[in-house]
């Protein structure tokens, strides 16, 4: 049986081996069989044995000519054994039938069916008390009568997210009473769910029984996968999942287009619950819940409801009790506790979402402007102090400063990672905060990818972008592998590449989607002269057609050959920014790249003021001494030898060591 879950697990579905184990064990193999009188209890609060169970056996029992009487409370495997009310008839009623049919005492108890719902508070002892009805016949979950509800609303997209993540909550297993009071703030995650809804109703309906409503889908895959879900929705707009109970549905052979679809009849799972008038049904189908598993796959399905929802009701005979007198009591304080579980969610996903979705008029064709940024934290420590910058198109802009400067802190203030203390970020003139939907027009590679170690480089780039849930063709994984340039390795397990081949495939999923805004810290880290090579000019090629990169360096040389734009930052401060060649300033000395080293520097020997400086790596530096350069190369050219390239030979690191100076030890990153 372990097996045969892992295998269903696994796969989202059952394969034929386990459908047979399943169809072995279960009861209903052996109903036929079953001669004495039975008395079936079963639980409305049950989420893994609902009152389908209870149904199926009493029906298949039955059917033998084996009496048997039905009996459901408000406790269940989930919702525990119900109220002290509810307990005292559920043992009342197995005495009676045991001493009638194993002591032989008493009369026969009969075939009638009780039921029962939650009432109120016990006068007493102030828990809660259930009220039980009875009726003379079973009548099912289709109950004795029905009551249709129409519910409206056009047909709507739902998204199937990646291997069901994120996902609906409809229950809480093995929570007990406390799922029951979240039903209020158990929800549907946005754009993976539709919604139909009632006019409120008129009267109240006493609802037993499992309801009926008709659907239509259409899936580009010619199946779906809905959890479906009737809502109480009261006139406050606080919506409650009866018992957390949801009809998991598998649907094949589905057309493209929902006007093709044809309509479908769902039972959901069987309910007692009292509707009042005042109150609207809400139908939902959902595209996930995490209490099951769904495709893995991404994709979009399209729902409609087509009428009415059908209720069952059943009337009965109310079973007298001297602990019903704080029905109301309970019932207020039940919507008390649910309104302020909701009110208190509300609070929290607002101060951890809070979208400002204005865009900066100064900023909106601005990839990046960080405004004032600091950030101190709550031992007083300053890790940035006044860090103010802009990232425009077309540009490749080096952070630059000694280790404890404040370069990380930034960038995991620019990725949402942390809050700053004050100032802030716009991306696209869009306010920066953690959660933002404009973070997904950047591309990150901050304090490592944490790639899954037992999957291949490939998959691991796959899996990343179906947790985007973007479409497929968006990720342009070609240009991707391509830049990671590992050939055959992108198919070897994580655990076996060498941090320079990690490093590769990490920016090869910060450049998934091709993101108009590329952050990358250290990306050279671990990597080879040659394949640092390759980076500079990747990076050179990815600031084209308004995309941008921003990247965080110690490797001086490399930023001054791969950058447009450096901003050095010195103990939380910004000492420098600007184009890397306004940084770097006016050389005091030349390099000459001549055909003749030994002649030239004969030459230069003349000249007045002009010293040839000791060879580094054999070429030919000379310090002007205020002689013009031109003066100089028409010496050298007077006297025969070809002047190929003149470069001024300061480097970035001689501005950088100048700006920071050798006491450069900054505050420190956290």
């Amino acid at each position: 049986m372990c097996a045969a879950y892992l295998r269903i697990a696994t796969a989202g579905r059952a394969d034929q081996a386990a459908v047979d184990l399943l169809r072995r064990s279960s009861p209903a193999g052996v109903l036929d069989r079953i001669k004495a009188p039975t008395l079936l209890v079963q639980g409305e609060a049950d989420t893994l044995f609902p009152l389908g169970e209870a149904d199926a056996n009493a029906k298949g029992i039955a059917a033998a000519g084996t009496p048997v009487r039905v009996a459901w409370f408000t406790g269940g495997h989930d919702g525990g054994s119900g109220p002290r009310s509810d307990e005292d008839r559920v043992k009342f009623l197995t005495v009676q039938w045991l001493d009638h049919y194993v002591k032989g005492e008493g009369n026969a108890p009969g075939d009638d069916f009780t039921w029962s719902r939650i009432a109120g508070f016990d006068a007493l002892d102030r828990g809660l008390v259930a009220t039980g009805f009875r009726r003379a016949d079973y009548p099912g979950l289709a109950g004795n009568a029905r009551r249709d509800v129409t519910v409206a609303g056009p047909a709507q997209p739902i998204a199937n997210p990646p291997n069901g993540n994120p996902a609906a909550i409809s229950s809480i297993p093995f929570a007990g009473g406390l799922a029951s009071l979240l039903d209020g703030v158990a929800g549907d995650v946005p754009g993976q769910h539709a919604r139909f809804e009632s006019a409120p109703l008129t009267e109240a309906v006493d609802v037993a029984g499992a309801p009926t409503v008709i659907v239509r889908a259409a899936s580009p895959t010619g199946e779906a996968v809905l959890f479906v879900k009737l809502y109480d929705v009261d006139p406050d707009g606080t919506a409650t999942l009866p018992n957390g109970l949801v009809a998991p549905v598998r649907l094949t052979g589905l057309p493209k287009q929902v006007r093709d679809a044809r309509p479908v009849t769902v039972t959901l799972p069987g309910i007692v619950r009292r509707v009042e008038a005042g109150h609207r049904l809400r139908l939902v189908v959902a595209s996930s819940d995490q209490a099951y598993t769904t495709p893995a796959e991404p994709t979009v399905y399209t729902v409609a409801a087509d009428g009415a929802v059908s209720l069952p009701t059943v009337d009965g005979e109310p079973i007298p009790t001297a602990a019903t007198l704080w029905r109301w009591v309970l019932a207020g304080l039940l919507a008390a506790i649910a309104i302020g579980l909701v009110v208190v969610v509300a609070v929290v996903r607002r101060r951890h979402r809070r979208q400002d979705r204005s865009v900066h008029p100064e900023y909106a064709d601005t990839p990046l402007a960080v405004r004032a940024l600091r950030k101190e934290y709550a031992d007083g420590f300053v890790a940035v102090s006044n860090v103010d910058f802009e990232v425009h198109p077309g540009q490749v802009v080096g952070l630059l400063g000694p280790n404890g400067a404040g370069k990380t802190t930034t960038l995991r203030v620019l990725m949402g990672l942390t809050q700053p203390t004050a100032g802030e970020i716009y991306v696209f003139g869009r306010r920066l905060v953690p959660g933002s939907p404009v973070l997904s027009r950047i591309g990150a590679l901050v304090e490592g990818p944490g790639f899954l170690p037992h999957l291949s480089g490939l998959d691991n780039l796959k899996a990343y972008w179906r947790a985007t849930g973007r479409p497929w063709e968006d990720a342009h994984f070609d240009a991707a592998l391509e830049i990671a340039g590992l050939g055959d390795s992108v198919h070897r397990k994580i655990k076996n590449y060498s941090h320079g081949m990690r490093q590769r495939l990490a920016i090869a999923q910060a450049m998934l989607g091709l993101p108009e805004l590329l952050v990358l810290d250290e990306p050279t880290d671990g990597l080879d002269p040659p394949q640092i090579a390759e980076m500079r000019r990747v990076l050179q090629r990815y600031a084209t057609d308004g995309r941008a990169v921003l990247v965080s360096s110690h490797l001086l040389a490399e930023v001054e050959q791969t950058c447009t734009h450096a901003v050095v930052v010195n103990k939380g401060r910004i000492v420098a920014s600007g184009p890397v060649q306004e940084i770097v300033g006016e050389s005091p000395s030349v390099l000459f790249d001549v055909t003749d080293p030994v002649a030239a520097r004969a030459v230069l020997d003349r000249l007045h003021g002009v010293r040839v400086l000791p060879e580094s790596d054999g070429q030919l530096v000379v310090d002007t001494n205020g002689t013009a350069r031109s003066e100089v190369v028409a010496e050298l050219v007077r006297a025969g030898i070809g002047v190929d390239r003149v470069v001024p030979r300061r480097r970035l690191e001689d501005a950088f060591l100048a700006l920071v100076g050798d006491n450069s030890r900054g505050s420190g990153d956290r």
